[in-house]
């Protein structure tokens, strides 16, 4: 048989997400080196294969150059940004291959006015809503003596997954659209935002691979958003997550299927604009109906740090499959087991903190079967591992049953500490 040359890969991004996507690619014999853009402490010291470089996920041309001089065979693109700055076309233009959604594919994460009308369009649930370019008409619209509460208000940019409130009174509402067309707290993002019913349900997220007709699924994931246990508190970036969903049933999945994610790649195809690489499907689940809440053009952080170990098949080959338009011939198994991971975070994130805290964590971990440590927000700094960010790390076990992986994830998380670590101790509780 003739042998398979191995590639380069690179991975554009800085968060668990990428650690995760760099451990599972750099796991496969058909790879050669894996590059990570900008990376972090935790691809920083897994060495071998695997290499960080000093680049930044939004320095476009700077990635493709290194494309093309170090021969990266195949780049994955983690964060989000750089999708929306259209890092595909950019690449496909200088004939390198990548995965992901081109510039105006992934507008169904980087504006969720273009989002919303392309489901109204396509008659993709969603929920009931209404848009607003300025503070004085959105202020008009929560007054009105027939609106419900509580109401979701939005940014329609990207706001790294902060962009939204839940307000559960006019007052609440009110203050939520001064921050966003009067006080910019997120900038650009707030120049249109979005003012929807609240839906009641569960939340999952269904993350799908596609070549822009056919598609992978993996299992179906819960996130947690808010700070606190109970989930109370501030939305933030993610604290945990566990797969496979529960909420999920079969009959669900069938729903999504029918309703949501073949409609949604046959609309993008319609309008020209073929959706490949990773879809993320946000979905509220009441009474088994699932309704869309939002599109991202990427993988979930946390969720891709339980999808990823569940996946049983080849990753590269289904990731090469989903440019070359093969997806439909290569296997996508998965493993009958469960998987739970659990962020700890800086104290004070998502509002003030303090990087730069010395982490220490137990060597015995690097010995556990199906365990892993994935950096979120760390640092090399003179051999000492730092504090970086927000989430510093993602702390993923796996086991035969959401019970005991989530046992499992929450002995290891007792094994890193940091001056102010803070981690919610209800991961997983909804599942059980």
């Amino acid at each position: 048989m003739p042998t398979v040359k191995a590639i380069n890969v690179l991975i554009i991004g800085s968060g668990a997400r990428e650690h995760a996507l760099c451990w599972f690619i750099a796991q496969s014999d058909r790879v050669q080196s894996v590059f990570v853009a900008p990376g972090n402490g935790g691809t920083a010291l897994m060495g071998g294969k695997v290499c960080n470089v000093p680049l930044k996920a939004t320095a476009l041309d700077e990635l493709l150059q290194f494309a093309i001089d170090n021969g990266i065979d195949l780049t994955v693109v983690g964060a989000e940004i750089p999708l929306a700055l259209g890092i595909v076309d950019l690449f496909r233009g200088a004939q390198k291959l990548i995965v992901g959604p081109t510039h105006t594919a992934a507008r169904l994460e980087s504006s969720k006015v273009f989002s919303k009308e392309f489901m109204r369009r396509h008659g993709i649930p969603t929920a009931g809503y209404h848009i607003f370019r300025d503070t004085h008409a959105a202020k008009n619209y929560v007054g009105l003596p027939e609106i419900l509460y509580p109401l979701v208000i939005k940014a329609s940019g990207l706001c790294a997954g902060k962009g939204v409130f839940i307000a559960s009174d006019k007052e609440q509402a009110l203050m939520a659209i001064k921050e966003l067309f009067e006080d910019r707290v997120f900038g650009d993002a707030g120049n249109e935002v979005i003012i929807e019913e609240f839906l009641q349900g569960q939340e999952a997220s269904i993350f799908a691979l596609t070549d822009g007709i056919c598609y992978k699924l993996f299992f179906p994931a819960q996130d947690h958003k808010r700070i606190g246990d109970g989930d109370a508190g501030k939305n933030t970036g993610g604290m945990g997550a566990y797969a496979p969903a529960p909420i999920v049933t079969s009959e669900v999945m069938r729903k999504v299927e029918e309703r949501i994610i073949r409609p949604t790649l046959k609309g993008m195809l319609e309008e020209g604009s073929p959706y490949t690489g990773f879809l993320y499907v946000g979905l509220m689940i009441n009474k088994g109906e699932p309704v869309v809440v939002e599109y991202n053009a990427r993988l979930g952080d946390p969720e891709t740090q339980v999808v990823l170990p569940l996946l049983k098949s080849d990753f590269i080959t289904a990731l090469q499959a989903s440019v070359d338009g093969t997806l439909g011939n290569v296997p996508f198994e998965m493993y009958q087991k469960s998987a739970t991971t659990v962020v700890i975070a800086s104290g004070g994130y998502p509002d003030h903190y303090e990087i730069g805290k010395t982490i220490t964590i137990a060597e015995d971990i690097a010995s556990l079967d199906d365990c892993f440590v994935f950096h979120a927000g760390t640092f090399c700094e003179g051999g000492q591992l730092v504090t970086a960010g927000g989430r510093v790390f993602s702390v993923t076990a796996l086991g035969d049953t959401l019970a005991e992986s989530i046992e499992r994830a929450y002995s290891i998380v007792e094994k890193i500490s940091f001056d102010g670590a803070y981690h919610r101790t209800d991961i997983g509780a909804k599942g059980l």
